[in-house]
């Protein structure tokens, strides 16, 4: 048999665009625009993923005479932020035993919470998916770091990587679903009447002082454009978290890629941008990442980032919205919560011990707490939550 190696790439660079994205969004695959060349080599190259900032480019790839089999993304991590899967209680368990948790590796797409395919193999071929799984855990070891974690992975991956050794995690998010709406008013007709008079009074009232809304995509989007949410999202970003990780010139280099792919939720008021939300075009859902605004309306972030998301979904009849993480808020508004999936390799046998102790609890309440949420949805009594979600069909 002619023997598999795995090589670094300390760039995405170092392997060709049409390489990358026939192992990243293969025909039958839903399209994510995430795990694309063009989303990974804009954040290289605009200075948001490098060693300075703790995200220096440690991808893999996985050949056969001299062919690409696979590839996943990775990082070596100097710290835990913008993951959304937050391991700093083991990090500080670790330190306090004496250990160094850091670097460690990470599987993932920067500052994007979002589920997707984290081993990219043409036709999602579960051997050289498994062989990407055991390359990745050798790769650790051999360059010693702490551990290896690979986040929002689909759940399929999921059970394969816990059938490989990787300790398997559990949280939720929260996603709107489409069965099939022609309208947002038929959306509404499923939503208990309570429910349904909160969402149009919230929808009035964001635009109750003269403020506008348009999508922005494609060719219509402008340099300008960009401007205007850099300084939202910078003033949101810095009110927030202190730091925002994406440059302006990462948006300028999506815009030449991907603009097919993007939308922009403009909000105006007196011929002045004042509010944006950027999502991500997928081929069965629409990504929400980032909101940001220079005036504050009650309930304008709910529609920019929520309702505005539905009507396009509609429009686009995609299967999805997913609007990021966090916000048990979202459900009043028809979004339903869904299993995330992360799995985590270990290296010091004392530490992964711990661990899977604790991610065995933590899995059993993260179901309790979707079991709840899902009996307390807004939706109409006697409205099967599978049906919303198309399952069955």
């Amino acid at each position: 048999m002619v023997a598999r190696s795995a090589r670094i790439l300390h760039g995405i660079d170092e392997i060709d665009a049409e390489t990358w994205d026939r192992c990243a969004n293969p025909p039958g695959e839903p399209f994510n625009p995430f795990i694309t060349y063009g989303f990974l080599h804009a954040l290289e190259a605009s200075g948001s993923t490098t060693a300075r900032t703790g995200w220096q480019p440690f991808h893999l790839a996985l050949e056969e005479s001299g062919a690409v089999l696979g590839v996943v993304p990775m990082y070596v991590k100097g710290h835990s932020q913008g993951e959304y899967v937050f391991d700093y209680a083991w990090a500080d368990a670790w330190h306090r035993a004496g250990g160094k948790y850091y670097p460690k590796l990470q599987g993932s797409v920067p500052f994007t919470p979002a589920t997707g395919r984290r081993l990219l193999a043409p036709d999602s071929d579960e051997e050289t998916e498994r062989s990407l799984l055991g390359a990745c855990a050798q790769v650790a070891e051999k360059i010693g770091v702490s551990s290896l974690h690979f986040t929002f992975m689909p759940e399929r991956q999921w059970r394969l990587a816990g059938e490989s050794g990787y300790l398997r995690r559990m949280d939720q998010q929260f996603h709107w679903h489409n069965p099939g709406y022609d309208t947002f008013d038929a959306f509404l007709a499923d939503l208990s009447s309570r429910k349904r008079k909160n969402l149009r009074r919230e929808r009035r009232d964001a635009l109750a002082a003269g403020v506008t809304v348009e999508w922005v995509t494609g060719a219509d989007l402008t340099e300008a454009h960009w401007d205007d949410f850099y300084r939202f999202y910078m003033d949101t970003g810095s009110r927030k978290w202190g730091s925002p990780y994406l440059t302006r010139e990462f948006f300028s280099r999506i815009n030449e890629s991907m603009a097919e792919h993007t939308l922009l939720v403009m909000c105006s008021r007196g011929g002045r941008h004042i509010a944006g939300a950027l999502n991500f075009i997928g081929g069965d859902a629409l990504y929400g990442r980032n909101w940001g605004c220079i005036e504050d309306h009650r309930f304008l972030h709910f529609e920019a980032c929520y309702y505005q998301a539905i009507d396009f979904a509609i429009a686009r009849k995609l299967a999805r919205v997913e609007a990021g993480a966090q916000g048990p808020h979202k459900v009043a508004r028809g979004y339903l919560p869904q299993a995330t999936y992360s799995a985590h390799w270990i290296q010091d046998p004392g530490l992964r011990a711990a661990v899977a102790r604790f991610l065995g609890e933590e899995r059993h309440h993260v179901q309790q707490d979707i079991d709840w949420i899902e009996r307390h949805s807004p939706f109409k009594s006697g409205i099967e939550l599978d049906t919303i979600r198309g399952i069955g069909d």
